[in-house]
């Protein structure tokens, strides 16, 4: 199973979780297989690239994105192309991968999406 970290730097495990999945620069992908650990540039729109993260990161086979929240365009993407969203992530990297295998982080529905992130005001705080 590959999971993926939205990060603020290319440091793996020891990198911090970005305040907003897609708007951070890098995403950290750990094999929980093979315990191998890949840091990828984000090249979506968001980023000045294409496509929308959800769609990028389904086509590099992610199966679960553990983040600290997410809005409920992004939520709906990443349902539709089978990744679950784990939200609650704090600290770094391994901190989060620990906390996942615990179960300490949150299953996220379509509920529990950041009202500030429906409409991508510029205005308003952002994860």
């Amino acid at each position: 199973m590959i999971l993926c970290f939205p990060t603020e730097g290319k440091n793996g495990l020891d990198d911090y979780i970005g305040q907003h999945f897609g708007r951070v620069p890098f995403f950290t992908l750990y094999d929980t297989e093979s315990g191998e650990v890949k840091v990828i540039d984000n090249q979506s729109e968001h980023m000045g690239g294409r496509g929308l993260p959800g769609e990028i990161l389904s086509k590099l086979g992610i199966n679960i994105l553990i983040c600290r929240g997410a809005g409920r365009r992004a939520l709906q993407i990443m349902g539709s192309k089978g990744i679950s969203i784990y939200f609650g992530a704090t600290g770094r990297v391994k901190d989060a991968l620990e906390a996942w295998k615990k179960n300490e982080l949150q299953l996220a529905q379509e509920g529990d999406a950041c009202q500030e992130h429906a409409y991508h005001d510029p205005n308003k705080h952002m994860h």
